[in-house]
Parts: structure tokens; C-alpha cells; sequence
């Protein structure tokens, strides 16, 4: 539960859960402006990462986005290792 601590302070804890579940790219958009000014963003977009989440606006990140930024991720570590 510690992991989570960071829950308690997230700003979504005011909107309904389908918010940040849009069925539309409008929707996502307004989802993602709601995360603009949460203190906890970067935990949650880390969650997100860090569980594969593939639903959903998490810190403020699409669900596409969220793919490149694995995507990236990934190349930079296999970059790493292949030096």
C-alpha cells in the first residue's frame, strides 16, 4: 500500500473514474488538461509504465503515448546494453 501513497493526493480523486476513460479524442484531451496541475503526475504516469496499464489517461499521458514512451524506453535500454 505504501506504493500507492501517492493516491491520496491526486487531483482525479475529484472527477468520476469514467473521466479519465474517454471514448474520444476530445474526451482524452479534456482528461488530460485535468492532470495538468496534479502534484502527483509523474507517480501516476510511472504507475501506469510500471503495471502496463493500456487504458485510460494516467499522469496526464494518452494511452498512445504511453506506448512511445515504453517504446523509447525500451531502445534506450537496449542501446545501453548493446554498448
Amino acid at each position: 500500500m505504501q506504493e500507492r501513497a501517492w493516491m491520496a493526493s491526486a487531483r482525479c480523486r475529484s472527477f468520476p473514474p469514467i473521466f479519465f476513460f474517454p471514448q474520444d479524442g476530445a474526451g482524452v484531451t479534456v482528461a488530460m488538461r485535468a492532470c495538468t496541475s496534479c502534484p502527483v503526475k509523474e507517480e501516476c504516469l510511472e504507475h501506469a509504465l510500471a503495471k502496463g496499464i493500456d487504458h485510460g489517461v494516467w499522469g496526464g499521458a494518452s494511452e498512445r503515448q504511453r506506448r512511445r514512451i515504453r517504446v523509447a524506453r525500451e531502445s534506450t535500454r537496449a542501446q545501453v546494453i548493446a554498448l
